[in-house]
């Protein structure tokens, strides 16, 4: 069950990258990811305020958003912190690159979150993970190679800089939920790490963008950009179920969400009119058969 609801998160996640980019494209990034963080915390809101009126409406279902004690708030707090930096790194990166470059980059994460696990948590990779992990590191070179052709060069493009920087904490993020889902409310961890990205993002938005803001490039309201936060918080709501299954395993759920890349692809091709897609797309079948040879090693 848990594996099923890893690619539906997958399915979803792929949208949000789509309407990510086209929300930040020409368009002031702070502003975005702040109205992101508020419409993902006013999607969750009716949640709270059921479970608090009409407790027994929601009891014992996935629906049902708990009271949370301060130490509990503390933990969220750091989720919230290591999220928005992945997303404002993230936001950044994908405004000025193309989907078919940031999305292998993205895919990357899997191999990423086993390495923690390796350095972190004293786990040992086999056989058919290190053939996935160099697999990776394979693609992740051929893709920089088409990155060149795009007059994107991968050592001295700050903004791919910027798309590790998101992959790395994205990483960190996956193995720091894996135990906040087995230890607490996965809807309350999702809709009070909302919350506090929204107050962190509204101190960014007055004290950084504000007042520059006439200097830098234009807000422009989007429609997507409540599209963004609807298929994020489905994304999320179904991965934090996933994990609180005691037999989920990060290393394959965070490699199952990283299949997201093939819809992000597509959008990239059908919606944005990307170029060089010969080249990404090898790089794209390398980064599936290496997902296999980690689903093999984790079996």
């Amino acid at each position: 069950m848990w594996l099923a609801l890893a690619f539906v998160s997958a399915f979803f996640l792929g949208c949000y990258d789509i309407c990510k980019k086209k929300s930040v494209d020409r368009n002031a990034v702070i502003p975005v990811l702040f109205l992101n963080t508020l419409f993902c915390s006013l999607l969750l809101l009716p949640l709270v305020l059921i479970s608090k009126v009409s407790p027994d409406t929601l009891s014992g279902t996935i629906g049902y958003v708990p009271s949370v004690s301060l130490e509990t708030h503390g933990y969220i707090f750091i989720k919230s912190i290591i999220v928005l930096t992945s997303w404002i790194f993230g936001y950044f990166a994908i405004k000025h690159l193309p989907l078919t470059i940031t999305g292998p980059i993205n895919a990357t994460r899997p191999v990423m979150t086993l390495l923690g696990a390796l350095f972190i948590f004293g786990e040992r990779l086999n056989l058919s993970q290190w053939i996935g992990v160099i697999i990776t590191i394979v693609s992740f070179f051929l893709l920089s190679l088409s990155g060149k052709k795009e007059g994107i060069s991968f050592h001295k493009n700050k903004w791919i800089f910027f798309m590790v920087l998101a992959a790395v904490a994205g990483a960190v993020s996956g193995l720091y939920d894996k135990f906040l889902m087995q230890q607490f409310s996965s809807t309350a961890v999702q809709y009070w790490f909302n919350t506090y990205q929204c107050l962190l993002m509204l101190i960014v938005l007055l004290m950084l963008w504000y007042p520059k803001r006439e200097k830098t490039t234009p807000f422009k309201w989007k429609w997507s950009i409540i599209l963004v936060s609807v298929f994020l918080t489905i994304a999320d709501f179904v991965y934090f179920y996933a994990l609180t299954d005691s037999d989920a395993m990060i290393s394959i759920v965070s490699m199952v969400r990283r299949s997201s890349v093939l819809v992000s692809f597509a959008g990239g091709v059908l919606f944005f009119h990307e170029k060089n897609l010969k080249g990404k797309a090898i790089d794209l079948v390398l980064i599936i058969v290496a997902m296999f040879f980690l689903y093999l090693g984790t079996k």
